[in-house]
């Protein structure tokens, strides 16, 4: 009988599938972190990436180093986080949000305001800023959350490359900064440090949009560019877990790749700006 070379490899492309769904499934049983709905082709490639970074030779491998060894398991998590931020990354949003939502935000007594997926601190900060100059700093608290623990110790450290802050300093400005952006940061040797006064107001802390659940009740929530790397499903557990998380008339911001059309839960929400997906909860 004569195997053909197609035959071949659907069947090696089938063994590296079961092998990925028994590695998600394993480390959920036992670690709790929950990657079996995350987007397939990404997660593919950043097991690709780990596997050829520890030399190994198949995801078995990867699977038997991950449950054995709690370092592994780290450099597992590392490599699948998504960590691609900047502050004030897309400056028009932030210029919008000072326009559109900020006037609806002075309506509350307290402003509480949930950054999910907040990677090594860069939007959590921003917004510390932006609340800052709008008049927020003593009644406003950021719930800064994402699953990895290292990132968020990183971003509890408010230490940023002074290389970074150039380009930083030009999204502050075309954001619609009212002050020079030197002042929320100090410089030494070669890391600018966050102002003590910007990290006041945020609770970093680990929660998994994956497995757990609503932990407050928020007036403004950003998730932004987090959703791309899940399934329809997980989104659609993701989506439901922010709305109900969000008070009425609170304001919810998405990634611009992410949008709330043709969900069930449009028909919740009012458009503010179909660009950059900052809606408002309207039941």
């Amino acid at each position: 009988m004569v195997i053909s070379e197609s035959n071949e490899s659907s069947k090696a492309d089938l063994l590296r599938e079961i092998e990925i769904d028994l590695l998600c499934e394993a480390i959920y049983r036992y670690y709790g972190f929950d990657f079996r709905q995350y987007a397939r082709a990404s997660l593919r490639r950043r097991i690709d990436n780990l596997i050829t970074l520890e030399n190994l030779s198949s995801i078995s491998l990867l699977q038997e180093r991950v449950l054995h060894d709690r370092q592994m398991m780290e450099r597992f998590i590392l490599n699948l986080s998504i960590n691609v931020t900047a502050m004030f990354r897309d400056p028009g949003m932030y210029r919008s949000f000072r326009e559109k939502v900020v006037p609806l935000l002075h309506t509350y007594p307290s402003i509480r305001v949930w950054n999910a997926g907040c990677s090594s601190g860069e939007e959590a900060y921003s917004m510390s800023i932006m609340l800052k100059e709008e008049g927020f700093s003593s009644r406003s608290k950021i719930y800064a959350t994402d699953f990895n623990e290292a990132i968020i110790k990183k971003a509890q450290a408010g230490i940023i490359p002074m290389s970074e802050m150039q380009e930083y300093t030009a999204n502050y400005q075309n954001a619609g900064g009212k002050k020079s952006f030197s002042e929320y940061y100090t410089a030494k040797y070669e890391n600018a440090v966050v102002s003590p006064r910007l990290r006041d107001p945020i609770l970093f802390s680990r929660h998994n949009l994956a497995i757990d659940t609503s932990f407050n009740e928020f007036n403004v929530i950003f998730c932004r560019n987090v959703m791309i790397y899940f399934n329809e499903e997980l989104q659609a557990r993701v989506l439901e877990l922010l709305h109900n998380s969000l008070c009425r008339f609170g304001i919810l911001v998405l990634g611009t790749k992410e949008s709330l059309h043709f969900t069930p839960l449009e028909k919740h929400y009012k458009e503010i700006d179909a660009h950059y997906k900052i809606y408002q909860k309207q039941v």
